[in-house]
């Protein structure tokens, strides 16, 4: 991959995985008090990983819902990638399984709040 072209690229990526209006407000969130970090994820996250060929985008979201549940703090990127799971064609089932899954590994209290968190994001999206 170009590294000239990381940021465009990643830009890109961003839109085409959570939407023009939210990945504009990703970047907006960070841009007026950390622009090099909000640079840094645009670059890095979505313009070298998120653009590596070896893995589809749904496969990705599925991977990042899993790691999110286990650490159980981040619950707005939680929410975020739901969205973009939901975007990149996951169904609210398959959702729930992985956050299922996570209670194995991640107990109870970590697999409780993932799915409060896609509770959350289904209501807004209207999904039942």
């Amino acid at each position: 991959m170009d590294s000239a072209n990381r940021y465009e690229r990643g830009i890109l990526k961003l839109k085409e995985m959570y939407g023009a209006e939210r990945a504009d407000g990703i970047i907006a969130s960070l841009s007026d008090v950390a622009p090099d970090l909000a640079r840094y994820m645009v670059e890095f996250v979505f313009g070298d990983i998120h653009c590596r060929p070896a893995l589809d985008l749904k496969s990705r979201e599925i991977a990042t819902i899993a790691s999110l549940t286990t650490l159980a703090n981040a619950p707005r990127q939680l929410r975020v990638h739901i969205h973009g799971a939901l975007n990149s064609g996951c169904s609210q089932q398959e959702i729930i399984e992985v956050i299922l899954q996570m209670a194995v590994y991640a107990g109870f209290p970590a697999a409780l709040n993932a799915i409060q968190e896609a509770r959350e994001v289904f209501r807004e999206r209207g999904v039942k």
